[in-house]
């Protein structure tokens, strides 16, 4: 492609509504544009990078055994209605009603597509012998993102791969499961992204059910939790710690109980500054109900509670924080005021509790708080959990090494569906006794715009984006200086010639530019292989080739020039390919 017959509109200033990396560079690059919040248009050179990567997603799913199909983005309400998400997605699920003729249709745009999936194989598998069944889709994804920004990291219109399993065993899940997750290291490291899978919340089937991919970004918006030294991952909602149960005994210099006046005083931050202490020193108690029946938890007062851990610890199927009418029925008293000492329902507590001698606790009393509280003498315990969200400095679960937090932006995610859509569509199967039983599923996304968007956010320098060589728009920029010297633009086209002919995607910037203005785009577009022809090069038989990931350029004679720049590209192949899992 010739840079002045394509549509390539770059920007010198970075847009002051840009906020991150990714956003400021695929905007300044001619990747995209914004049509309105959340919405963008894919300009020639970014849909190039787009459709490579979706080209190694397709071939790599192809590979782990899946089948493309591509599935409707109008999809009907009732759906979404049989399942329990209309309510359960809110005012994210875009939908609307049409008139067709005399009646009125209710529909929603997909944000993802599992009724649609699990209705069409409800229809159509009815036998254990058509299992297992793997089926996936690239297609556009709509949701109305209440706060689209970050460029298209976050927007309500973005493409999406989304596979779909379907099984008679977990056994049989389990292997397609490993299949996806094989298939996701292959496609990121192919992608040449910098990812982590980390542990994720489990499915309803329960154990290491789920993991989601992430890209260690400055600006992403999870956070993850990581060990160096162990490799552990997870995200924060999952994310365990190494901490033990300590030993449950009073401290020598305990305090004595004292109840103390805390008038409208209820929050954390309140209590502290009333009682002039430090979150460090007080133990919060929150009422949950778990499965209908109230439990207090007990956590240090700067500590989030982890309702993932406590739900496990619980073994609760349904877990809420409880209403004031319950609290008051637990504690005596209104919200803010809970404690472990008196309190009428059973409780349990993190790792962490037993470590603070003489806190400051609510005193199941209006307007009241404890200080000098400590167990043993003032509530009892028999052992601790784990039941926070984990902190940097935390010990790593592999006995090893410390936790630290990180930044992340997810591109994929697979997890256990187990039989939730299945017994909601009736998706059924004859077993081979013929009895009817539930399909069991499993579910793996993976954003395909976040791939591009992750590159560019992860793979820059002052002067624009690096991409990699799987997915850059193109692989080689042939930047003749001088369009009007006859000698170097029939070398040029001679190049351009034979490497199109070898199949490498080239883009020529004919245009009648100053080098400098010409480089300067060069390195915004981050075309990996820059080629420049001409100048005083050109007069000593020899052209300048410059890797963009590399500070220098390196001259090479004329003679030979193609199959040289074609041993460039098929080493650099095969050091990206070497770094691909196998």
């Amino acid at each position: 492609m010739r840079w002045s017959q394509t549509f390539l509109p770059t920007m010198k200033e970075t847009p002051a509504d840009a906020e991150i990396p990714s956003h400021q560079l695929m905007l300044r690059a001619g990747l995209i544009r914004q049509l309105m919040a959340g919405a963008y248009t894919y300009l020639p050179l970014g849909l190039r990078a787009l459709k490579k990567a979706e080209a190694i997603v397709r071939e790599e799913m192809d590979a782990a055994g899946a089948i493309e199909l591509l599935m409707p983005a109008l999809q009907p309400i009732d759906l979404f209605e049989r399942t329990g998400r209309k309510s359960a997605f809110g005012n994210v699920l875009i939908n609307f009603n049409i008139r067709r003729g005399d009646r009125t249709v209710h529909l929603a745009l997909g944000p993802t597509h599992e009724e649609v999936i699990t209705d069409l194989i409800a229809k159509h598998v009815s036998s254990y012998r058509q299992l297992p069944l793997c089926l996936y889709q690239i297609q556009t994804k709509f949701r109305n993102e209440e706060r689209p920004r970050f460029g298209v990291l976050r927007t309500s219109e973005f493409l999406m791969k989304d596979a779909y399993s379907f099984h008679t065993s977990l056994e049989s899940l389990n292997e397609t499961y490993q299949k996806m997750y094989r298939a996701y290291c292959r496609i990121f490291a192919r992608c040449g992204l910098d990812y982590l899978p980390v542990e994720a919340e489990s499915g309803p089937i329960g154990g290491d059910a789920s993991h989601e991919f992430m890209i260690p970004a400055a600006n992403g918006e999870d956070q993850i939790v990581f060990c160096k030294k162990t490799g552990y991952a997870a995200n924060l909602e999952r994310a365990e710690t190494g901490r033990q149960t300590p030993a449950i005994a009073a401290p020598a210099d305990a305090q004595p109980l004292q109840k103390v006046s805390t008038p409208n005083v209820g929050s954390i931050d309140a209590v502290c500054k009333f009682l002039k202490c430090s979150p460090q020193q007080m133990v919060k108690t929150l009422i949950y109900v778990a499965d209908g029946k109230p439990v207090g938890v007990l956590l240090r007062g700067d500590h989030e509670a982890n309702e993932g851990k406590i739900r496990r610890v619980l073994e609760a199927k349904d877990l809420q924080l409880a209403d004031p009418s319950t609290i008051f029925q637990v504690t005596g008293a209104p919200v803010g005021f809970a404690g472990p000492v008196g309190l009428k329902c059973e409780f349990i507590a993190d790792h962490d509790v037993p470590l603070v001698a003489n806190a400051v606790t609510g005193a199941n009393e209006e307007d009241m708080h404890l200080t000098g509280v400590n167990v043993v003498r003032d509530y009892a315990l028999k052992t601790t959990y784990d039941l926070r969200n984990a902190a940097a400095g935390d010990p790593s679960p592999r006995g090893e090494g410390t936790l630290e937090l990180v930044h992340g932006i997810e591109v994929g995610h697979v997890f256990k569906l187990g039989t939730k859509y299945s017994v909601s569509l009736d998706a059924v199967y004859d077993d081979e006794k013929e009895f009817r039983q539930p399909m069991i599923m499993g579910c793996y996304g993976i954003g395909v715009n976040r791939i591009i968007a992750g590159l560019a956010e992860t793979r820059f320098d002052d002067n624009g984006l690096i991409w990699p060589l799987a997915v850059a728009p193109y692989s080689v920029l042939l930047c003749p200086l001088g369009v009007t010297d006859t000698e170097t633009m029939e070398l040029t086209e001679r190049l351009y010639a034979e490497l199109q002919a070898n199949g490498v995607d080239v883009l020529l910037d004919d245009r009648d530019q100053r080098p400098g203005f010409k480089f300067k785009d060069a390195d915004l577009i981050g075309i990996p292989l820059r080629v420049v022809i001409g100048g005083k090069g050109l007069k000593e038989g020899l052209i300048e080739v410059k890797w963009r990931s590399e500070a220098e350029a390196k001259k090479l004679p004329v003679d030979g020039i193609g199959p040289a720049i074609l041993k460039l590209l098929a080493d650099r192949r095969a050091e990206e390919a070497a770094r691909v899992p196998g």
